[in-house]
């Protein structure tokens, strides 16, 4: 019971390299244990500051029951200045708690453990939007450690996919993240224009650090289209609006000003909103064909938790978690 582990980001990047198919499979079944009501998951926390308006530290408390059986709580910051120093934009943390006493029981890098469970949850949204795992173009706007997560995940899924197209403001972004995915396999080139980059592309996935809309015009995506909008403020209110609109919780998506919330306050109703994650998983909704189909995860502290518990335990049982001996000072209450 009182035992406790602490398991770094490299021993992490060495269990997610080996087992992303399972980091997929553990995102669908924690959508699903949410979809049937067995989880908590506040609101996320927001820790701002005056004189870094951009910087945040976010702090997700979550409980995910079923199979999963772990509470716990992520704590990430978000300082998208430290790409002009080519660190990464977000660090984090995730501390586990055992369900039955409370008692935390391991603290790990969860970096890594975000980035792949948002990339597991934005290749599985577009295998269920698009039917399948086969693409003829896939565009990733935004070249960073996300979007590099992505593209090994789609990998990962044994996706086929004639060509991706990399579009990035810094073109030597751009130019590491096309290496990234050549090194993978696939096809790839850079493009420095928006418009070219997403054009007849069968997947659009956004990954960048917009505080703010700036794709806005309209017919910008087709019917059919395939959007996932992994960063969450890069689409206009109008776009959003036109699009079939599948949110992994519509409660937490329709929050801190993302596109899908913008549309909400600019239409005054969540019409627009036509299902979960988890009911087109389940066959509750099917893709539209009629118009652009956008998927906007909004990144739940469940995902976290059952990710980072499979890995945990995956750490334990191969030697990579650092036990810490007498972590707790006491473990009775009277002696």
């Amino acid at each position: 019971m009182f035992d406790f582990h602490v398991v770094g980001g490299t021993a992490l990047r060495t269990l997610i390299d080996d087992s992303r198919a399972d980091v997929v499979r553990t995102v669908r079944s924690a959508y699903l244990t949410h979809d049937d009501g067995d989880s908590v998951n506040p609101n996320s926390y927001f820790l701002r500051f005056p004189e870094k308006p951009d910087a945040r530290i976010i702090a997700l408390p979550a409980h995910l029951g079923g199979d999963h059986g772990v509470s716990g709580i992520k704590w990430i910051a978000s300082y998208p200045g430290n790409i002009e120093r080519n660190i990464p934009r977000a660090s984090a943390t995730l501390l586990l708690n055992d369900y039955e006493t409370g008692y935390p029981y391991a603290c790990l890098e969860a970096s890594q453990i975000s980035a792949a469970r948002t990339a597991a949850s934005a290749v599985l949204g577009a295998e269920e939007l698009v039917g399948g795992r086969a693409a003829d173009r896939i565009c990733l706007v935004g070249a960073g450690i996300i979007a590099r997560n992505i593209a090994e995940f789609f990998a990962a899924q044994e996706w086929s996919v004639n060509r991706f197209v990399v579009h990035d403001r810094d073109p030597s972004y751009a130019a590491a993240l096309t290496r990234r995915i050549r090194e993978l396999g696939y096809r790839a080139e850079q493009q420095d224009s928006f418009e070219e980059a997403a054009a007849d592309a069968d997947v659009v996935v956004f990954a960048t650090t917009a505080p703010e809309p700036w794709v806005t015009r309209p017919g910008t995506f087709a019917a059919g289209q395939t959007v996932l909008n992994i960063s969450l403020r890069d689409l206009g209110p109008e776009l959003v609006a036109g699009a079939q609109n599948v949110l992994d919780d519509v409660e937490h998506c329709l929050t801190a000003n993302t596109s899908p919330h913008l549309a909400e306050q600019r239409l005054g109703h969540r019409d627009f909103i036509d299902g979960t994650l988890a009911q087109l998983i389940r066959g509750k909704i099917a893709p539209a064909a009629d118009r652009p189909r956008i998927f906007s995860p909004f990144g739940l502290g469940i995902l976290d938790l059952a990710v980072g518990r499979r890995l945990y335990q995956q750490a334990v049982d191969q030697g990579l978690a650092v036990p810490v001996p007498g972590f707790f000072g006491e473990t009775q209450r009277w002696n």
